[in-house]
């Protein structure tokens, strides 16, 4: 009998050494989740959420506050939050590509997500205020809408008074039901919030619960790894970061926006942000998303096959060389498709489909016209990959050769591009240049796996979206580059900072 108490005394000293340890650098921490990864999930957390749309403290300081991330199949990454007095527990994705905070409600009756998540109950909670004013939400895969309520929310240790957020009451979208999150918290600024809602990191820095208007990601690449990674409010974690970080300023409050410098395949500079280029780090997007025609020159140059590419061949072989004489005769490029008759003039120096749309988009239209428009679309990519090309000298034939393959790399309409799993020791290195300083990715960093052995499949990490003027052209940088560069989005001095992970 004494020896059994004796045992149970050591469990309990055992388990209180593990709170203290746990809490004695005022860090939260949660095991990794892991879940079967096959190619159907994986497309489905590829379009989740998605393409809406980035200091110093030490560790045992208490106005740090850190939340555990769960690694989803290295392309959602999602922490626990309460809303409510009692606390209702919900999962969401940390969003730096929104601003809003929204859950399912308990007023939800005819979305199917509603029934497979758990849902926010006003009446079970003493501190709700009621507010009601309806609302939408526009994503890349998908909308929400719901209406206004107030509550206090637990983020971590930290709890936000009078947070206002939206219940929703409709999920149109199947990346909702099979997601694992519940809903989403952005952290963007309140330029991009839907109602003008004061977001609730904003609420954090009023409240005064940080000290430093900073907070940073650090997310966990490595399958098997237990924790899925951390976001910490009020400052960085040391260790969770190699060497110095370089900091570039915002350009634009909304999303977090700064000017991108070169970008090179291999050692080989593209020509195409020559005069730089803007981008957003979006914790909300899965995978690097970059306009079009770039994004099917990396895929061509990693191997990846894209499907939609029937068109663009078809562009090469009849006009190809017509488009070649009007460059090199001094036609500017804007005009070279409609020159030709394969863009329509809108009486305002613009062709119709002067912003490219996504090949998401394309292949989605079913009307007549959607040829015709893929037509001009397809001729915009060409003017475009050979005006490049003519800033390099290249011949006649071997620039339209290059072209004609480029279009064997056209990604396909879900935006996926496969690639040949042994070829990944020949792949180049991509990479960005931010703050007059390279972050390369390699291929083992921007190529996602699926399937074991035989079974396995490789899928690039890069895919086309098109963002229109005039918050475009805009590369997103989402979870495969902050995967690799452990970012620090500072409020107070509005800037980003991009270390290596550690």
């Amino acid at each position: 009998m004494g020896h059994k108490y004796l045992w149970t005394a050591l469990c309990l000293w055992a388990f209180m050494c593990t709170l203290l340890h746990a809490s004695s650098d005022g860090l939260l921490r949660v095991g990794l989740k892991k879940r079967q990864l096959d190619r159907d999930s994986i497309k489905a957390a590829r379009s989740s959420k998605v393409d809406s749309k980035y200091v110093k403290a030490g560790l045992g300081d208490s106005d740090i506050d850190t939340v555990s991330l769960t690694n989803y199949l290295d392309a959602q990454y999602y922490g626990e939050i309460g809303v409510g007095s009692p606390s209702q527990k919900f999962t969401v994705i940390f969003d730096t590509g929104s601003s809003n905070l929204w859950v399912p409600s308990s007023k939800c009756y005819f979305s199917i997500a509603c029934w497979l998540h758990p849902k926010y109950k006003s009446k079970k909670s003493s501190t709700y205020i009621a507010n009601g004013k309806r609302v939408s939400i526009n994503y890349g895969s998908g909308s929400v809408s719901g209406f206004l309520s107030q509550d206090s929310v637990e983020v971590g240790d930290l709890l936000i008074k009078d947070q206002v957020f939206i219940e929703t009451t409709k999920e149109g979208s199947l990346s909702f039901v099979v997601a694992k999150f519940d809903g989403i918290l952005g952290l963007g600024f309140q330029e991009i919030s839907v109602g003008n809602v004061v977001p609730p990191w904003y609420n954090m820095v009023e409240q005064g619960l940080v000290k430093e208007k900073v907070f940073s990601f650090w997310l966990n690449r490595d399958a098997d790894a237990e924790e899925g990674g951390e976001l910490v409010f009020g400052g960085v974690d040391p260790k969770h970061f190699k060497g110095k970080h370089t900091y570039v300023p915002i350009t634009d409050k909304g999303y977090w926006q700064f000017d991108m410098g070169d970008f090179l395949i291999g050692n080989m500079s593209t020509g195409y942000c020559d005069g730089g280029c803007s981008a957003i780090v979006d914790s909300g997007t899965s995978l690097l998303a970059g306009p079009t025609n770039i994004v099917t020159q990396i895929n061509h140059a990693i191997g990846a096959e894209g499907i939609v590419s029937m068109e663009c061949k078809q562009v090469v072989s009849e006009y190809g060389e017509m488009i070649w004489d009007l460059l090199v005769s001094g036609l500017g490029p804007d005009a070279v498709c409609s020159q030709i008759g394969l863009c329509f003039s809108n009486g305002k120096d613009q062709h119709v489909s002067s912003i490219i749309k996504t090949v998401v988009e394309k292949a989605g239209q079913e009307e007549a016209s959607s040829k015709d428009d893929l037509g001009c679309t397809a001729c915009e990519l060409l003017v475009s990959w050979i005006s490049t090309q003519l800033k390099q000298e290249g011949t006649k034939d071997s620039v339209l050769s290059y072209v004609n393959q480029l279009c064997e790399s056209f990604p396909s309409p879900m935006g996926e591009s496969a690639i040949d799993c042994n070829s990944l020791s020949k792949m180049p290195n991509i990479t960005f240049t931010i703050g007059k300083k390279a972050f390369s990715l390699s291929p083992e960093q921007y190529v996602l796996k699926t399937g074991e052995g035989a079974a396995t499949i490789c899928l690039s990490g890069f895919i086309a979206l098109d963002v229109p003027p005039p918050k475009g052209p805009l590369w997103i940088l989402g979870d495969v580059f902050m995967g690799v560069y452990h970012t620090v989005f500072d409020y107070g001095n509005l800037q980003l900072g991009f270390a290596e992970s550690a």
